[in-house]
């Protein structure tokens, strides 16, 4: 009964859209519907009935509507990589990253995870399953699954559909399907060991594997046992020079030139060379004092000595605050799991799997750069409430600590203004501690002499994320240590009495090094999250044949399934009540539980006919009725053609409705804190500037107020960049239409060649995102709908006293739509020499036609941002030569990236400007600029990663074996082009700077 079950019930078998059986041996399959070749065709005349990924109904892997691209274990060997996200970003070009350890740096909270996106839509709109079921999600912020989590020795293949599949899976599936499938016919044990680094230094990598595979009770029962344990030590700064290089550059309409900050202020970049270029922070350890851009005199510590000619010059004496960023984040990860099936009758089988991870991440930043004015939000610990902003505040005129220098410079009469960087209180950490515990357990069968299957299961899930970040600063307590006085023995303490008797300790800014123990141990704050997910989950199906047509029977599935998703977000004092220099994260708990029913049909038309070998359609339907007060019952459904007129040229068409209804956090998040830089709309405010919305600026009272006490007054933008993250009870599904065509091509006259060539256009409305600030801006000061308070997003705009913007809160709105439209091209040929071996050939290539956001905003207006050659690549491919002789197998593996562009907005800003430049030459205005510089660091061109691999298998004895193997990726150490404004200047999809890596491994079979 097992052996019987486990193959027509297993998930998304490998190539199960079907090149042939000949084809599985390939490392990455493609979907297809016809025979390679007669001979093919007599091995496949009564082809076995499986289960694919996109589908529960079992049939032959000839008539499969959906595109489908497989990667198998020798392929995911052969890369020597140890981490399965970049092992399929790398090999299939549809994927990209989402999270990963060279681009989570910046963030909150995702810091170590690992995960992929579909067609560059975001990973919550990518479905990620395990053995084809949906598990529970590794972050509060979205639905996606860590590939970090899962045993890499454990995969058996991976399997991924385009296109819209919640009439399958339900929600989440709107960009397509990651089906991570794992082994269940290993016999035996094997232990692997591998290990690798960049020639340049820095990005070792160490990785131990274990796995067990076994019947037994007279083969009525299989167990299978993994273990895995990887070591990613990370890249810093100093790893790579291109990351040392110091850059801070803009455009110039005026000059109609590339700006670079240099010694000696901004100049044009055509008028100095690399040499001159500085990017240096003013928050140097030592601090800067009297730094106003009213004060001619400003002091700062050299060390422990004090100097008077900082003048606001950071570019001479600043520092490079770069030095302290991670450019590949260090990571910890180990992960077992345990499978077991067993026939308890002729019909009924018990199967069970349990999978265990402990991932532990630690990303290292710079010691916090504070001044006096730096306002951070407040919140009542118990209500969550807002409270009045903080800020450190001056350094009163009589503190103890103040050196004779800076009081006789002074022109303040009870004030010193500062700035400085709090190294003694230790470097900005963020330490994670992820477990995830993932288990189900069903009972399968047959019903009718075998006509019908039935599977009921249910299923637990379990995350927990532990994250301390260390070495933040406490403003409210760095306030009380600012206030103090000298009694008359001498000893300086905080005029607060409260606060003296919390325990605070008198605060010296003055020079490196000046900040004692005793003093950072009283402002420093290491505030915690603690984060909870549950899943619970049931499904149950019968799957079977109704009845016969003329061209093969009608086949069917039927089924439900409950889930039930929890999340418990909990914060350590200090965060509840704001007041740190770390983001706000508040507490909040949320649940939502989802009943579905669902249905599937496969009609086969045709079969045989003129002109019709084959002719299908399939059709399936999911009913899902959500806890959310604004989803309740969803229904999503899919339409399949599949026709092969004639053998070895098929045809195939689907059509999808999908979903993906909110997050628990998209949904019932309070505000949450957040940085983000933007351009106040107010910016270069006078009494007669015409710039959009600033006629509606001048109507802000703090603004207002200014231009009415000086006529000549300027209003220059100084926003903090803070701009918390909210939910939003009001969201709605959102709604996915998915087309696919394709076409299929195995010609009887050239054995073993497979071509796919599928075109995809998914469109999504409805969309869930947030508003950038810069539409939020738009919308209250320059939309149709009238500035105040009844404009709703002018209500998430605040103000200081000085009118600067202190907090932009983005909500989540339910107002984009999102179109991604391209085409896939696969391509596979073997030649068999013989004794000589086989050579295999293989192509995956991506073209991105469109992928674009359209916002429609409050006045009926849109904006819409064509990302498709901004920022990502229009076309990727990876191509590969394999040679097997025997034990021998030699991979060369090519990875090609197109050309983009890096900022769409730069462009058009720069656009605007040689247009205006153009209209002042015809003028013939003294300010024309007559050789306007072009636009710097926008067009990059292709890129090119070659890799070789090579493995040697030798028997010895006792059915025992020994797999030798080693590689080089990217063989000549190409990083692709200077990228400025990337991390540690690398373009993310270059590979974050990590250039030719080296690696050797074994593994031990018996």
């Amino acid at each position: 009964m097992r052996n019987l079950l486990t193959k027509p019930c297993a998930i998304a078998l490998a190539v199960a859209s079907g090149f042939s059986q000949h084809a599985l041996a390939n490392e990455t399959d493609i979907a297809r519907t016809a025979n390679t070749s007669p001979a093919i065709k007599e091995q496949n005349e009564t082809p076995e009935k499986i289960i694919v990924t996109g589908s529960r109904i079992k049939r032959d892997s000839f008539s499969i509507p959906t595109p489908l691209v497989t990667m198998n274990r020798d392929a995911i060997l052969d890369t020597g990589l140890t981490n399965l996200s970049d092992i399929l970003v790398d090999n299939m070009p549809a994927l990209s990253e989402s999270i990963g350890n060279t681009t989570s740096q910046s963030s909150v909270s995702a810091t170590g995870l690992s995960t992929v996106q579909l067609r560059d839509l975001g990973a919550n709109r990518t479905l990620t399953l395990i053995d084809g079921r949906r598990v529970v999600s590794n972050s509060y912020s979205g639905n996606y699954v860590s590939l970090n989590t899962i045993p890499s020795g454990m995969v058996e293949r991976v399997e991924i559909i385009s296109g819209g599949a919640s009439a399958t899976y339900g929600a989440d599936a709107v960009a397509g399907v990651v089906n991570i499938i794992t082994q269940s016919k290993k016999e035996g044990f094997d232990f692997k060991a591998n290990t690798g680094e960049t020639t340049d230094g820095g990005g070792k990598e160490f990785t131990l594997d274990l796995n067990y595979g076994t019947s037994f009770a007279d083969d009525r029962g299989y167990a299978y046992f993994s273990a895995n344990w990887d070591r990613d030590f990370g890249m810093t700064f100093y790893d790579r020079k291109r990351a040392q290089i110091e850059d801070s550059y803009d455009y110039d309409p005026e000059r109609m030139c590339n700006v670079m900050q240099t010694a000696d202020g901004d100049q044009c970049m055509r008028d100095i060379t690399q040499a001159d270029w500085v990017s240096k922070s003013d928050g140097i350890p030592g601090g800067v004092f009297l730094e106003n851009s009213r004060n001619d005199t400003q002091f700062w510590y050299d060390g422990q000595t004090l100097r008077d000619d900082w003048k606001g010059n950071e570019e001479i004496y600043g520092i490079n605050s770069n030095q302290y960023v991670m450019l590949d984040v260090p990571s910890d990860n180990f992960s077992t799991a345990l499978k077991i099936d067993f026939d308890l009758t002729d019909d009924v089988m018990l199967y069970a799997q349990v999978q265990y991870s402990d991932s532990g991440s630690f990303n290292n930043k710079s010691p916090e750069d504070e001044y006096e004015g730096a306002f951070v939000p407040r919140y009542d610990p118990v209500t969550g409430d807002p409270l009045s902003d903080v800020a450190p505040g001056y350094i009163p005129i009589d503190n103890p600590y103040v050196p004779q220098e800076i009081l006789d410079a002074n022109p303040y009469k009870d004030r010193i203004y500062w700035d400085r960087r709090f190294s003694e209180v230790g470097n900005i950490s963020t330490d994670n501690t992820r477990k995830t515990i993932r288990s189900w357990a069903g009972l399968q069968g047959t019903l009718f002499n075998g006509e019908w299957d039935w599977d009921v299961s249910a299923s637990y899930g379990r995350f927990t994320q532990h994250q301390v970040r260390s070495n933040e600063l406490n403003t409210v307590k760095l306030s009380q240590a600012l206030q103090a006085e000298e009694l008359a023995d001498g000893t300086i303490q905080c005029i607060d009495e409260a606060a003296r008797a919390a325990g605070c300790v008198p605060i010296n800014l003055f020079g490196e090094g000046s900040i004692t123990d005793d003093m950072a141990a009283w402002i420093r704050t290491n505030p915690v999250i603690d984060t909870e997910i549950k899943q619970y989950g049931v499904v149950g199906y019968i799957a079977g044949d109704l009845f016969e047509l003329p061209a093969g029977s009608v086949s069917a599935v039927f089924g439900g399934e409950y889930r039930k998703d929890s999340q418990d977000l909990k914060t350590s004092d200090d965060m509840k009540s704001g007041g740190i220099t770390f983001n706000y994260v508040p507490n909040f708990y949320g649940e939502v539980e989802v009943y579905e029913a669902f249905a599937e049909l496969a009609i086969p038309l045709l079969k045989d006919a003129p002109l019709a070998k084959n002719l299908s359609a399939e059709t399936s339907l999911r009913l899902a009725n959500y806890s959310m007060e604004n989803v309740n019952t969803v229904a999503s459904y899919k339409l399949g053609i599949f026709w092969e007129p004639i053998e070895g040229y098929a045809f195939r068409a689907n059509y999808a409705r999908a979903q993906r209804a909110p997050t628990i956090t998209e949904l019932m998040s309070p505000p949450r804190g957040d940085y983000d830089s933007y351009d106040d709309i107010c910016d270069g405010l006078t009494a007669t500037s015409t710039k959009p919305g600033h006629d509606n600026c001048r109507k802000e009272p703090t603004l207002a107020a200014q231009l009415a006490a000086d006529p000549d007054f300027e209003f220059n933008d100084e926003n903090n960049s803070y701009s918390p993250g909210a939910g939003n009870e009001n969201l709605k599904e959102e709604t996915a239409d998915t087309y696919t065509f394709g076409i299929t091509v195995a010609p009887a006259f050239l054995d073993n060649f497979n071509l796919a060539v599928d075109y995809y256009d998914i469109a999504i409305v409805d969309a869930i995102s947030q508003i950038s600030n810069e539409n939020i801006m738009r919308e209250c000061y320059d939309s149709e709908v009238a500035w105040g308070a009844e404009n709703t997003f002018c209500n998430d705009i605040t103000r200081n006293n000085e009118g600067n913007i202190i907090k932009v809160l983005q909500r989540q709105y339910n107002l984009d739509e999102l179109t991604a439209r391209g085409y896939d091209v696969v391509a596979q040929y073997k030649l068999d020499f013989d004794s000589y071996g086989q050579l295999s050939l293989k192509l995956d290539y991506n073209h991105v036609i469109e992928n674009s956001q359209t916002y429609e905003g409050l006045d009926g207006s849109l904006v819409t941002s064509h990302y498709a050659g901004y920022g990502r690549t229009k076309d990727k491919a990876s191509m590969s030569i394999t040679w097997r002789n025997d034990d021998l197998r030699i991979r060369w593996r090519t990875n090609f990236l197109g050309s983009f562009k890096a900022s769409q907005s730069l462009e058009e800003d720069y656009n605007e400007y040689v247009a205006e430049n153009d209209a002042r030459c015809e003028a013939g205005e003294d300010t024309c600029i007559s050789n306007p510089e072009k636009l710097a660091y926008q067009d990059y061109g292709s890129f090119l990663k070659h890799s070789l691999s090579a493995s040697y298998t030798l028997s010895l004895g006792k059915q025992s074996q020994l797999r030798v193997f080693g590689g080089v990726n990217n063989v000549f150490d190409n990083k692709g082009d200077f990228y400025p404004s990337g991390r540690g200047n690398y373009y993310s999809e270059y590979g974050g700077g990590k250039g030719r890596y080296v690696y050797v491994g074994a593994q031990y079979s018996f």
